[in-house]
């Protein structure tokens, strides 16, 4: 069979030259988002989707792709996804974890820093050339060393955050759903604690969740008004864990002492008023933005895609259930 693939964008070409080398691939080769007009004339005829997350990928486009068999999505992430929707038209949809785990703790761990010592600030004072002098109480920020972090979802991220912290000598308290045994919470230095008082205790507080129905707004009004005055809040998950809305409210009145954000609530459009804070560290969306980390998840996504394509067991499907009764 003659098998055609579309990747929605523009990735290493070293990392697809195995698509290249078995099917006729079609790719995105510009560094914005796919029109989503073309794309959805595009998939028409493919049977292999590497969509990016910033693609929908919804009944919508699928109802437009009646030869499609496998959804590799570039990301950890695949809420952008319909995957009911995949799996009842017999779609397997894969994503790419584990890849991409050191290189988000990293920059969960740099925005930490450059909100709490008020890096992008002190960077902006210089260039604006408002720097003429040193004074022992000029631009204060606040030390990492010692101090209280919160991680909500303790994965693969969050313990790779937890072991970046240990090195600051933090005390670590988490925070998910199921609680890790006695032996792993020892081995990670890490302390079980509800919500609450998480966020009641920790100086600073990081958010490693995926975005589901129960982590929508997980971070609100009511969570701000637990922290403590000069806390921040660090956020290199999804955008709509945090509301945002609320989040600017806190920052202005306050009620925190600053925030260090990735990802947005509407992104890429940012809620009114946060860019206008001093106190709030604004990165586009890089958590995985690195050579090696893209490369990785590019690799991962295209043997995703050849395995499903093949009659194979992706290695990191995300919809086994209807598996047993998949056809090519």
């Amino acid at each position: 069979m003659d098998l055609r693939i579309l990747i929605t964008g523009n990735l290493p070409e070293n990392a697809t030259l195995p698509l290249k080398e078995k099917y006729r691939v079609e790719i995105n080769q510009e560094d914005y988002p796919m029109d989503r007009r073309a794309l959805i004339l595009s998939v028409r005829d493919k049977h292999g989707l590497l969509p990016m997350i910033t693609d929908r990928i919804d009944e919508e486009v699928l109802a437009c792709a009646p030869h499609l068999k496998m959804i590799a999505n570039f990301g950890v992430g695949y809420n952008n996804i319909d995957v009911k929707a995949a799996t009842s038209r017999g779609i397997m949809v894969s994503n790419t974890p584990g890849v991409l785990t050191d290189t988000t703790a990293e920059l969960a761990f740099a925005l930490i820093l450059a909100v709490s010592r008020r890096l992008v600030e002190g960077d902006r004072m210089v260039r604006e050339g408002r720097f003429q002098f040193w004074a022992p109480m000029l631009f204060l920020g606040r030390e990492v060393t010692g101090k209280t972090l919160g991680i909500v979802g303790l994965g693969e991220i969050g313990k790779a955050v937890a072991k970046i912290a240990g090195s600051f000598s933090m005390r670590i308290l988490y925070y998910k759903r199921n609680r890790l045994d006695s032996a792993e919470e020892r081995a990670l230095a890490v302390e079980y604690a509800d919500l609450e008082t998480l966020l009641m205790e920790s100086d600073i507080v990081s958010l490693h969740v995926p975005l589901t129905e129960e982590t929508q707004h997980l971070i609100g009004e009511n969570e701000l008004s637990h922290m403590k005055t000069k806390a921040c809040l660090i956020n290199t998950s999804r955008g709509p864990v945090i509301d945002e809305a609320a989040l600017v409210s806190a920052l202005r009145d306050g009620k925190i002492g600053g925030a260090g954000l990735d990802v947005y609530e509407h992104e890429p459009a940012l809620s009114p008023g946060l860019d206008e804070l001093d106190n709030v560290v604004l990165l586009p969306h890089v958590g995985s933005g690195t050579h090696e980390a893209r490369f990785r998840m590019a690799s991962l996504a295209v043997e995703n895609l050849i395995a499903g394509l093949s009659g194979q067991t992706p290695p990191n499907l995300v919809n086994p259930e209807f598996l047993p009764k998949r056809r090519l």
